[in-house]
């Protein structure tokens, strides 16, 4: 006699879908609730959905109640669970991916809720994410974006902004973004043969740049900006341009001495010799000058 058989089948995945969409910051049912962000926004959820979908919710969920001598209790807590850093809009974005397998987003939330998805350890929102900022990206927000895919460990976004900056580095360089990059990132960008500009017009970048830094940190100028400033590569700039620089450097000591004086030798000597070969190769975007045709890129 044969066996019995046994299948697993699909139903309709849209309509299981939209049904659980409807329970999203659903008091009907609800037993659980979070009063988030500034503004105390009331959001209701099924502790049991969270729990199943998410290993962060599930340990929150489990604690003993507030003043209760059993770790072990049986009465799980019931909130309100205050979450004061995040805007309620992210986090209902958090929770109809919860509930539902997908997210709503749009360019004002996305890297928030990217930043979410990390936290809360939701691999499928962060790709999701990822492919959003992607497909959305502006001048505005790419380094907003580089930031943190740099802080998150998103290497293939990444490497999608850092082209995207390479592409239309003269308009980027001009943005709110761009002046609240770390350094880190900042040396990032600058080590790239690619970006579209002018050596020149990347220096005052980093000089503008540095000068934010320097406020906001409260730090003085050459140290919040010796990372980068090690990335400009002044002996592609002409000598006329050098003595620019070097009248607005007594201002600030943006640029140690010692670099300036490098690219003084590498005119004096006609060639490269002594300076780093990437900091004598031509980028993208750089203005052809006289001397350039006397540098020695690639020498060792």
């Amino acid at each position: 006699m044969a066996g019995p058989c046994s299948a697993r089948l699909q139903g309709d995945v849209a309509a299981f879908s939209a049904a659980l969409r409807t329970l999203v910051n659903n008091p009907q049912f609800s037993d659980v609730m979070f009063v988030v962000g500034q503004e105390q926004q009331k959001v209701f959820a099924h502790r049991c959905v969270l729990a199943c979908r998410c290993q962060v919710f599930r340990g929150m969920l489990s604690q003993a109640p507030v003043g209760s001598q059993d770790s072990s209790s049986s009465i799980p807590p019931q909130g309100p669970f205050i979450l004061g850093n995040v805007q309620p809009e992210v986090f209902l974005a958090v929770i109809e991916f919860l509930y539902t397998n997908s997210v709503t987003l749009n360019s004002h939330i996305a890297l928030e809720v990217l930043t979410s998805s990390v936290e809360y350890g939701l691999q499928d929102l962060c790709k999701l994410c990822v492919k959003f900022i992607k497909d959305t990206l502006s001048v505005e927000q790419v380094c907003e974006a580089l930031q943190a895919a740099v802080t998150y460990g998103q290497v293939d976004l990444q490497q999608h902004c850092l082209a995207f900056i390479e592409g239309c580095t003269a308009a980027v360089v001009r943005t709110q973004g761009f002046r609240e990059l770390s350094d880190v990132v900042l040396a990032r960008v600058l080590r790239s043969d690619r970006l579209a500009a002018d050596e020149l017009d990347l220096v005052q970048a980093v000089r503008e740049w540095a000068h934010v830094s320097s406020a906001v940190l409260e730090r003085p100028v050459p140290e919040v900006a010796a990372l980068p400033v090690r990335e400009l590569r002044l002996p592609l700039l002409a000598p006329s341009e050098l003595v620019t620089l070097e009248s607005y450097n007594q201002q600030d000591l943006l640029i140690p001495v010692e670099s300036i004086a490098a690219a003084w030798r590498a005119h004096a000597l006609r060639k490269g010799s002594g300076v780093p070969s990437r900091l004598c190769r031509p980028r993208r975007g750089t203005r052809p000058r006289d001397h350039h045709r006397h540098l020695e890129p690639h020498a060792k």
